[in-house]
C-alpha cells in the first residue's frame, strides 16, 4: 500500500499546476519631478514692494515714495490708471500747469504730457523721461504709472541744465 500511496501523490502532482516561484515584492515606481501645482497667488510685485528708508505719502491719488540720495532724492511716483494732472493737481498745487520737472525712468504703464505751446509728448515703459516744467500730463489706459524719478527739490531745472518752462 504504501507504494500505492507514492503513486497516487505522484500523479495528484502531475495533474497540478506548477507552482509559481513567490514573489518579489513590487518594486515602487522611479520618481518623476512633476512640476506642482503653485497656489494662485502671485508673488508680490517688487516695483510697488515698500522701499526701505522712503517717506511715503500720498499727493492728488499719486503715491510718492522719497529717498535721499546725496544731493538728490530718487522718487517712486505711482499714477493711478485714470489720473489727469490737471483734474487732480491743479487745486492743490495752485497753477495751471505743473511746473516742476521730471527726469528718471519710466518702469511701468504710458503717459501722455501736453504743453501750453500744444507740443504733445508720450512716453511708454520702459523708458527714460525728460519732461520740463509747464506741462499737463496724464495717465493712457488701464494700467498704472510708475517713475523713478531724480530731483533736488527746487534746485533740479538748474542743477540738470533743464529750460525753466518748456520751448522749442
Amino acid at each position: 500500500m504504501a507504494k500505492k500511496a507514492k503513486k497516487s501523490k505522484a500523479r495528484k502532482a502531475a495533474k497540478q499546476p506548477a507552482r509559481k516561484p513567490p514573489r518579489k515584492p513590487a518594486r515602487k515606481p522611479a520618481r518623476r519631478s512633476v512640476a506642482r501645482k503653485t497656489s494662485s497667488r502671485k508673488a508680490p510685485d517688487a516695483l510697488l514692494a515698500p522701499i526701505k528708508g522712503a517717506v511715503s505719502r500720498e499727493i492728488g491719488g499719486v503715491r510718492l515714495d522719497v529717498v535721499p540720495a546725496g544731493a538728490a532724492r530718487v522718487k517712486r511716483m505711482i499714477y493711478p490708471p485714470g489720473f489727469k494732472w490737471s483734474s487732480a493737481m491743479k487745486a492743490i498745487v495752485g497753477t495751471d500747469r505743473c511746473m516742476h520737472a521730471h527726469v528718471g525712468f519710466l518702469a511701468r504703464g504710458e503717459i501722455h504730457i501736453e504743453y501750453a505751446d500744444g507740443c504733445v509728448v508720450e512716453y511708454k515703459a520702459p523708458q527714460i523721461v525728460a519732461i520740463d516744467p509747464g506741462h499737463d500730463g496724464w495717465v493712457v489706459g488701464k494700467e498704472p504709472v510708475i517713475l523713478i524719478e531724480f530731483d533736488f527739490e527746487g534746485e533740479t531745472v538748474s542743477r540738470l541744465g533743464m529750460p525753466s518752462e518748456h520751448r522749442h
